[in-house]
């Protein structure tokens, strides 16, 4: 039967097989087509889409955070005595740092008093002089009055020729005497006066004591500027040399003060990302250490200049050999509101900026 012969049943199936092979390969070739042509269009709609997203807004991933540092030194030199905080510490402004030996100033301050105690009793000396009082004055009057009573007397005697010229002479002698005393006891007076006297830097100081009181007040602070406290709040850094017993020198920085509660970042975007950037426009903030908390701030300042102008070496373009190259611009970006994380100075960011605010 045909059913049960293997020879017809081979060449019934193999009939069909050449239509089969060709229907193939046309849907393989549709298929091969169709991956041609889609490929380079998706391309073209994820570039027309990539690009259209990107309109209004630049970024740069060449951003930092920075904070403010200050450097706390000694104002007086000295041995360090005691030592109150340590490395990574939150300090508050006006907390204790360290302490110096205050004993040397202490002496220091211990001699303006008595300088100052030795110009008030210089000053009350003067004060009772006999010179400043006028009894010399006096004295030297009534030695004039007697001494021209008695020119008087012998002028008359020796028109009458009753007394000598030495007489008539010592007479004459006495009297200009008598006044040239007068005339000293004025003039050690008035000096007194002056001495007495203050000027008018320091109306109604005398100039004696107020230079002792100047030396009492510079001891004083001196001996103060052996405590050395924080200047504002922050976290302390680099106190390696706040070591007690060092030898400090005065306006050397031995410990860092950074100010964590006031952070921003600092952005360096190209200078071709410039053109439509304004003071005002909003930012997007991201940490590559906390990715998953983003930040939102607006553009603070722009920078008055490139990083290489103000750089410690800056390029000079002036040579045979000059290669373009595009500047970037330090570009402040604040922080809006309070991270929920601590930050820390010097970590990386994404910054992009929304350049289709109008800002400021």
């Amino acid at each position: 039967m045909a059913e049960a012969d293997p020879t017809f049943q081979d060449e019934q199936s193999g009939a069909d097989l050449p239509g089969r092979e060709g229907g193939n390969r046309i849907g393989s070739k549709r298929l091969r087509l169709i991956a041609m042509l889609s490929v380079p269009l998706l391309l073209l709609i994820g570039g027309v889409t990539y690009w259209f997203l990107e309109q209004g807004k630049v970024s740069t991933d060449n951003a930092y955070i920075q904070q403010d540092k200050v450097s706390v030194s000694a104002e007086v030199g000295g041995v360090i005595q005691g030592v109150f905080v340590k490395e990574n510490q939150h300090v508050e402004a006006g907390q204790l740092l360290f302490r110096i030996d205050p004993e040397p100033f202490q002496l220091q301050v211990q001699q303006a008093n008595a300088s100052l105690a030795s110009a008030q009793a210089n000053v009350t000396a003067l004060a009772n002089d006999t010179d400043l009082s006028g009894t010399d004055i006096a004295s030297a009057r009534e030695d004039i009055a007697f001494a021209e009573a008695n020119f008087a007397r012998q002028k008359a005697l020796w028109e009458r020729g009753f007394t000598t010229k030495a007489d008539y002479d010592a007479a004459q002698h006495a009297v200009e005497q008598a006044r040239s005393s007068l005339r000293d006891a004025l003039a050690r007076q008035n000096e007194a006066r002056a001495r007495l006297a203050s000027g008018a830097a320091v109306p109604g100081v005398n100039p004696q004591i107020a230079v002792a009181q100047a030396h009492r007040a510079t001891a004083q602070l001196n001996l103060d500027r052996t405590t050395v406290r924080a200047p504002v709040s922050g976290v302390v850094a680099e106190s390696d040399r706040l070591q007690k017993g060092q030898m400090l020198v005065t306006g050397l920085p031995v410990v860092t003060i950074v100010e964590s509660d006031d952070s921003y970042i600092e952005a360096n975007f190209k200078e071709t990302d410039l053109e439509d950037m304004r003071v005002g426009q909003r930012a997007k903030i991201r940490l590559d250490a906390y990715p998953d908390v983003p930040l939102e701030g607006h553009v603070a300042s722009i920078g008055a200049g490139t990083g290489s102008e103000f750089s410690v070496l800056p390029a000079q373009n002036a040579t045979g050999n000059w290669v373009k190259v595009t500047q970037r611009v330090p570009v402040r970006i604040a922080i809006d509101g309070k991270s929920p994380r601590s930050l820390i100075a010097g970590l990386s960011a994404h910054v992009t900026v929304y350049t289709n605010d109008k800002g400021r």
